[in-house]
């Protein structure tokens, strides 16, 4: 057989092709507030819904769609830890959440992905973590929170401090609730204002959750934030004043993503793609990158 002929026999490996999705079922979903809604997706192929499900990053994000209606991207807020299923936080706010909001548990949704850096959770290995989240920010948040406590052991003490608008606005509120009774790590809950005065928890912004980040070794800590652009300021600042090194702090920054592949250019800020390079970011990337916040 001549050489031209041996090239010619071998097989080329299939690739899967990243602009195909995948259709998936819808097996849980229930309301977190009015307009926020939680669901739990399985993929129908059940090689792929263990191999997908177990090979992405925390702070990754799927592009979830509706034939017929569209498709964006969500961040994903289980744990590759708990393998098999995806779950999302969706906020009704458009065309294709409201479709979204109408499908029933056992109808179906496509996705793709996963995509984005996700948070480098090699790195923070044996280091103390210290998570702050705002309103919504507590979505992606949740990734990274269950991934840390399901390997417990490897990580030192471990922060949750999260704020929201109102109790009724909390996501998770009562799963939260739950961890507070965890002796493993802390979580502190506060909220802007309570209407109804029935909130046993701490009344004020995020911020003055800070008063029970306690002995930890700040040069050895991994902060992550995630919020609204107004928080991003005042919460760095936190971080520093406890000596944590710019290095060591990180951020999940939500833009405008269409194919998620830096394909459209839709979410280009300066020289970086969010949905690449993203939606992780640094706070020396945030200095550096103008408009990136």
């Amino acid at each position: 057989m001549s050489p031209r002929e041996e090239i010619l026999k071998c097989e080329i490996p299939e690739k899967e092709n990243p602009y195909l999705p995948e259709r998936a079922r819808i097996i849980r979903k229930y309301d977190l507030t009015s307009d926020v809604r939680f669901f739990q997706v399985r993929l129908c192929n059940q090689t792929k819904a263990m191999e997908w499900t177990t090979k992405y990053k925390p702070g990754q994000f799927m592009m979830l769609s509706i034939p017929g209606v569209g498709e964006a991207p969500f961040s994903i807020t289980s744990s590759p830890t708990r393998p098999g299923i995806f779950e999302f936080c969706i906020r009704k706010v458009g065309k294709l959440t409201s479709k979204l909001f109408e499908m029933k548990e056992n109808d179906f949704v496509w996705l793709r992905g996963p995509f984005g850096n996700g948070f480098p959770v090699e790195k923070m290995g044996e280091k103390d973590l210290l998570f702050v989240a705002g309103g919504l920010g507590a979505a992606p948040l949740r990734s990274v929170l269950l991934y840390a406590l399901d390997f417990r052991e490897a990580f030192g003490k471990i922060y949750y401090l999260y704020g929201a608008k109102t109790p009724d606005e909390m996501l998770f509120k009562n799963e939260f609730i739950d961890m507070k009774e965890r002796d493993d790590f802390d979580c502190y809950l506060t909220v802007d204002k309570d209407p109804d005065g029935n909130w046993p928890y701490d009344v004020g912004v995020v911020t003055t959750l800070f008063k029970y980040v306690k002995d930890i070794d700040a040069k050895n800590t991994v902060a992550v934030v995630c919020g609204p652009p107004v928080m991003y300021k005042y919460v760095v600042d936190e971080f520093l004043k406890l000596g944590i090194p710019e290095e060591n702090i990180y951020m999940t920054l939500e833009r405008k993503m269409k194919c998620g592949m830096g394909k459209c250019g839709q979410c280009v800020v300066g020289h970086k793609y969010t949905c690449i390079d993203g939606p992780v970011f640094t706070l020396w990337d945030v200095k550096t990158i103008r408009n990136l916040i």
